[in-house]
């Protein structure tokens, strides 16, 4: 009697051999949850970056759209030039506008010139930003440098290159000197450290004569 019933407890009992294989199998149960949960938030994070970049470079061509979309044709108001840096194109556009939101300063008095560009973010530094170099016309006239100041508006860019459509040849141009007209389109591309793809942007200007 005795003995059946030490056998029945052997029975209803798990083995070593059982408990080990149990708790392998939560570990690998555990182990795929967490490679699962971590998949999500790396997707989730950087889904989240990609779209605030995305946010800022919308943000910079709505600037510069509203910018540019209110200059008047017939007084040189814009010119640009091709410039390079170890065969990265570094182009440069220039212009004259009032004060206003797509100077970044409302209330200030007179005209500007104003010059969009890279630079280093810091000194020596091999990391380049988009800003805007703005100064008082008068003084820009003369020479003076004291008054200008930059506005950073992109950072980790590699390169800029501004191409410009002459309707008048119905072709891109890499440069605009013409001191009467205005180009019929603006072309932005701009080279980001995070993307193999340059981000590109085409500005109508809406005073150009059609």
């Amino acid at each position: 009697m005795f003995t059946a019933r030490a056998n029945a407890t052997q029975r209803s009992g798990f083995t070593l051999l059982e408990i080990v294989l149990a708790v392998a199998i939560l570990g690998m149960m555990s182990l795929a949850i967490y490679r699962f949960v971590q998949t999500n938030i790396t997707a989730v994070r950087v889904s989240s970056d990609l779209g605030r970049v995305n946010a800022q470079y919308s943000g910079f061509a709505n600037l510069i759209a509203s910018e540019w979309q209110t200059l008047p044709s017939g007084r040189g108001a814009m010119l640009g030039e091709p410039l390079k840096l170890n065969e990265r194109s570094r182009d440069e556009i220039t212009w004259t506008s009032s004060a206003g939101p797509g100077l970044l300063t409302r209330y200030a008095a007179g005209e500007y010139q104003v010059s969009m560009r890279l630079r280093p973010m810091a000194k020596e530094s091999s990391q380049m930003e988009i800003g805007f170099v703005r100064q008082a016309k008068a003084d820009a006239e003369i020479g003076e440098t004291e008054s200008e100041s930059w506005v950073p508006l992109l950072a980790n860019v590699q390169s800029l290159q501004i191409r410009y459509f002459d309707p008048r040849l119905n072709t891109w141009v890499d440069k605009w000197t013409d001191t009467v007209t205005l180009p019929r389109l603006v072309k932005i591309a701009i080279g980001r450290g995070d993307d193999a793809v340059p981000w590109e942007a085409i500005v109508a200007l809406g005073r150009t004569p059609l």
